[in-house]
């Protein structure tokens, strides 16, 4: 792939000079759903597809984008002095937020680039592939300027900080972190309330992760995402009237019962528990992981669709659809939702001798009761991002 980024680059922009190529992956992760916002454990692991990009530094301030996956838009020109915040128009609100978001940080981008990217994750799937664009900017940036004191961390939180402050969405940081930071078979235990982590082998003898897409497009910032953030935030300023808390994560079941009457509405009530019990699933499912107990880790995995989808609402027709005739099928260990929900992926762990029937068998009962086809990835736990040798 990147050799097609790089000739794309050459016929557009020009040969001369010197062109650098990078590579940041998509990310799924396994469980711990809508608990990154909410001081608790996630457990993504980095994919093998992802953003290619080929960059160029230029001589003056102009940026000059080119996306192989948006060729009607062609060249998109723009420059280091049109930070338009909340208001670009398509793609480029990724690279360039991150381009603000090194200067607002202290470390000024003084230099237009060429730039063309090429994503082999499906848009709108729910696999990150804005904070892959993002962090593959990043990674681009910190090499061309020679900012060797930026750690992969910095630039994931400042992927964070830029789709906060200059694209607008309210996410976690978890997205990005498993992006710059993913290791090959590996997942990253992250406890997203001081950015401690470990790595976890994803040792899957005789399975592999399928992603199952719903090609129901959804956009983060216009969907229920703020709302389910608010709704978590109020129920813990009810609870911290009542015990010193600093997040939901913080609790377990046992504490959470003993104060959930201190939330007012009942839907606060059900979003809090989603979040504190989704946490206590993560922490059971990756000890389960550990000790090599995959059909715990697939239960875990099967709960925690049913309070995504009873107590934080967040699942929709098309992903319980999914979810639902995988659990029908030979040989799923577990399969649940995964990202922000309304539409985009679940992520099922199969049997790799079911693998071909699973596809044909929720594939043809997706299209019947939906009325569109699925896409179904067979993807392989990849490295974090990178230079392209």
């Amino acid at each position: 792939m990147k050799n097609q980024v790089l000739e794309c680059f050459k016929k557009l922009f020009g040969g001369e000079g010197e062109i650098r190529t990078y590579f940041a992956p998509g990310r799924v992760n396994l469980i711990g759903e809508h608990t990154d916002y909410n001081g608790g454990h996630v457990f993504p692991c980095a994919l093998t597809i992802g953003t290619y990009m080929a960059a160029r530094k230029r001589d003056d301030r102009k940026l000059r984008f080119y996306s192989m996956n948006f060729e009607k838009l062609g060249v998109v020109e723009s420059s280091l002095d049109q930070f338009l915040m909340g208001a670009e128009k398509n793609w480029t609100a990724y690279p360039k937020g991150m381009m603000w978001a090194f200067g607002q940080k202290g470390f000024p981008v003084e230099q237009g680039f060429d730039l063309v990217l090429y994503g082999n994750i499906p848009n709108g799937s729910g696999l990150s592939s804005s904070a892959s664009v993002e962090v593959v900017t990043g990674v681009m940036l910190k090499d061309m300027f020679g900012y060797d004191s930026i750690t992969m961390t910095d630039i994931a939180l400042f992927g964070q900080y830029s789709e906060n402050h200059y694209n607008g969405v309210n996410c976690g940081i978890m997205d990005q972190f498993a992006i710059a930071m993913g290791k090959k078979d590996c997942a990253i235990f992250l406890d997203t309330s001081d950015l401690s982590y470990e790595y976890a082998p994803v040792k899957l003898e005789g399975a592999r992760i399928v992603i199952s897409c719903s090609n129901k497009k959804r956009g983060l910032g216009d969907s229920k995402y703020n709302e389910r953030r608010s709704e978590c935030e109020m129920a813990l300023a009810e609870i911290q009237k009542v015990k010193e808390v600093k997040s939901l994560g913080e609790l377990t079941e046992e504490e959470f019962e003993q104060v959930k009457d201190a939330i007012k509405s009942p839907i606060r009530q059900k979003r809090a528990k989603h979040a504190v019990y989704e946490n206590q699933r993560t922490v059971k499912a990756v000890t389960a992981l550990k000790a090599n107990d995959i059909a715990l880790f697939g239960e875990l995995m099967n709960a925690s669709h049913v309070s995504l989808r009873d107590d934080y609402e967040v699942t929709g027709k098309e992903l319980d659809t999914l979810v639902e005739e995988a659990w029908k099928c030979p040989g799923v260990i577990g399969s649940r939702m995964t990202g922000a929900g309304f539409g985009g992926c679940t992520v099922s762990i199969v049997r790799t001798e079911n693998i071909d029937h699973f596809i044909e068998a929720v594939g043809s009962a997706y299209k019947e009761k939906i009325g569109y086809a699925a896409d179904f990835y067979v993807v392989d736990v990849g490295d974090g991002a990178g230079i392209l040798a």
